[in-house]
């Protein structure tokens, strides 16, 4: 779809006619700044935003902070211009799944017909639920309602016939509004829209259409098919006349929220050591771990991203013999990586880590092994079938501890011994910190 920031805000939110509009598009407002905000109410009238170093972008933006013009995916060096006394907060990607677990819970409570986008957005359909919760306007008002009570949060539901147009309501009525678009209301909703808006109108495909003079969805209405054809090909023009006539028959399709989860960091001077690439790596695979098992996820596939100081990038991954969801076994595999790529003397400004190829834990046996395994490879998790040997079960369950304590007292309660700062490394040090042996001789 378009830019959302593109779409004109109602002047109030509005319920109208909801007959026949059975899809909601649930959208939480400002997700990450928001889970943020919650743990820190002193910042609730701040601008906020929540992103890497300076050298990155912003991941998330409070609405106070969007009053100064700033924008995800904004790099941070431009948002600190626009707002100098702007409060920049690292993101907790563990607590945004386990808030997004807590949200997906409560859609999937109204209807088993919840399609997520993303961690803070999913589109329902709730024609099976209407007899059991109500009308589509009563359900995405009651869904509002829990979210608000339940988790201290708000979002913005849109209620239409469609999910192209559910999706734009959502956008419309935002910031904590619900707007549903009456079934025989569609084209007075859209028409005076911006074209920008339509999915597959990026910038690219707008160029050809602001020649023809096509500014609004009703002037990409009135406009012959065969001319659109000519300007931005077959396929696109046949699925922009489409949406431009509120026709979009796609239904709810329920599946997970991630095919993938990453983690990566912009430093904020480039990393020239290998063990200083390693250890951003630990940081990135305990992020990624805790939140597989936050998920009830295991993983086969692990990758790393690495992006150089002239911005080349290069990935790498690779498939795990057996299904894991440990930070030790993650961390090696992503160290392993980075070797195969014989670096000599690198200038890496980005290092990313991901896990991908999703089972459900639960659904995973337990492989276990009768070879006896090292000191140093049972605290690695790296031993035989580590993913799922003893070796591997007590790492796990050790981080399981860990992540406990952190959902307890805070990220920030417990860590690993070479992420410290320097004069209090190798003091309260974690198993972790020494899976990769050359690492830890290195660091």
């Amino acid at each position: 779809m378009g830019r959302s920031a593109e779409v004109p805000r109602a002047v109030s939110p509005v319920a109208g006619d909801d007959t026949g509009c059975h899809i909601l598009h649930v959208d939480m407002d400002a997700f990450f700044a928001s889970v943020e905000i919650k743990r820190r109410p002193e910042l609730a009238d701040a601008p906020v935003v929540v992103g890497g170093s300076v050298r990155g972008v912003v991941a998330a933006a409070s609405y106070a902070a969007r009053r100064y013009g700033i924008r995800s995916a904004m790099p941070m060096t431009q948002a600190l211009r626009l707002c100098p006394t702007l409060t920049v907060l690292p993101p907790d990607r563990a607590a945004y799944s386990a808030a997004s677990t807590q949200v997906m819970t409560i859609l999937r409570e109204v209807t088993p017909l919840v399609e997520p986008l993303s961690l803070d957005e999913a589109f329902l359909d709730v024609a099976g639920a209407l007899r059991l919760h109500g009308r589509p306007a009563a359900i995405a008002a009651e869904i509002r309602a829990r979210i608000a009570r339940e988790l201290g949060l708000t979002c913005s539901v849109g209620v239409a016939s469609s999910k192209f147009v559910a999706k734009l309501a959502s956008a419309r009525c935002k910031p904590d509004g619900m707007l549903v678009v009456p079934a025989d209301a569609v084209l007075d909703f859209l028409h005076p829209l911006p074209v920008t808006v339509l999915w597959g109108v990026g910038a690219r495909t707008a160029e050809p259409l602001h020649r023809l003079g096509i500014r609004t969805i009703a002037d990409l209405a009135d406009t012959p098919l065969d001319t659109l054809r000519r300007a931005v090909g077959v396929a696109v023009a046949e699925h922009l006349h489409d949406l431009a006539h509120g026709r979009d028959p796609r239904a709810v399709e329920p599946r997970e929220v991630e095919k993938s989860i990453s983690s990566e960091h912009t430093g904020d001077v480039d990393l020239t050591e290998s063990a200083d690439v390693r250890r951003e790596m630990l940081r990135l695979a305990a992020d990624v771990g805790s939140r597989l098992r936050a998920r009830g996820l295991k993983a086969r596939t692990i990758g790393i991203k690495i992006k150089f100081a002239d911005f080349r990038t290069v990935t790498r991954v690779r498939t795990l013999p057996s299904w894991t969801d440990t930070s030790a076994v993650i961390y090696d595999t992503a160290c392993e990586l980075y070797a195969g790529l014989n670096l000599d003397r690198p200038r890496v400004r980005l290092v990313g880590v991901k896990a991908e190829g999703f089972r459900n834990a639960d659904e995973v046996a337990e492989q276990l092994t009768l070879d006896a395994a090292t000191d140093d490879t049972r605290a690695a998790g790296t031993g035989p079938d580590s993913g799922g040997s003893a070796g591997g079960t007590e790492q796990s369950a050790a981080e399981q501890v860990l992540d406990a304590a952190r959902a307890k007292f805070g990220t920030g309660a417990i860590g690993y011994g070479s992420l410290m700062p320097a004069p209090t490394r190798g003091h309260g040090g974690m198993g972790l910190a020494e899976t990769d042996s050359t690492a830890a001789r290195k660091s």
